[in-house]
């Protein structure tokens, strides 16, 4: 008999709790809790990337997370990131703007790696961008267009567009 628990969290800004088995990802915990389906279920063991989730400013794969360490967590997920009139947030419209998003299965999860790092505030070459994308495996092979992405944001952000 699966034992359970409640988490008590913060989820794209609203205050949430749910009670979870002490074994569930945060993934599952985060789409069939939540229905937050832009957290992506891809190789369930932290080398794919799809199913990454800011948690308290830091990037995670929220597959190898367990739910129940979410528990007094601040969690952002893909869905966060629209403002309030539903307008897409820059890093968001970037990978738009420079076809970057091709299937999409990655997508979600190139992005909030890239929030991340964007948030920094640091300017980094491409070379560095590339490194720190590198625990994402995107299928279509669209790596140019989405390290053009955030690049280009980046450098938006910065100032030096």
């Amino acid at each position: 008999m699966p034992q359970m628990q409640l988490v008590k969290c913060t989820i794209n800004g609203k205050a949430t709790e749910t009670t979870v088995d002490v074994r569930a990802s945060l993934t599952d915990m985060l789409r069939n809790d939540y229905r937050l389906t832009s957290v992506k279920k891809g190789c369930e063991v932290g080398e794919c990337g799809a199913c990454n989730v800011i948690i308290d400013g830091e990037c995670f794969n929220s597959c190898i997370y367990l739910a129940v360490w979410a528990d007094g967590k601040s969690i952002m997920t893909l869905e966060g990131l629209i403002g309030p009139d539903g307008e897409l947030s820059d890093i968001q419209q970037a990978f738009i703007d420079e076809a970057a998003v091709q299937c999409g299965f990655c997508t979600p999860g190139f992005i909030m790696t890239a929030w991340e790092l964007l948030e920094s505030g640091k300017e980094y070459t491409r070379d560095e961008l590339r490194k720190l994308l590198a625990g994402h495996l995107c299928r279509c092979t669209g790596y140019e267009n989405i390290i053009n992405a955030v690049e280009t944001t980046m450098k938006k952000r910065l100032g030096k567009a």
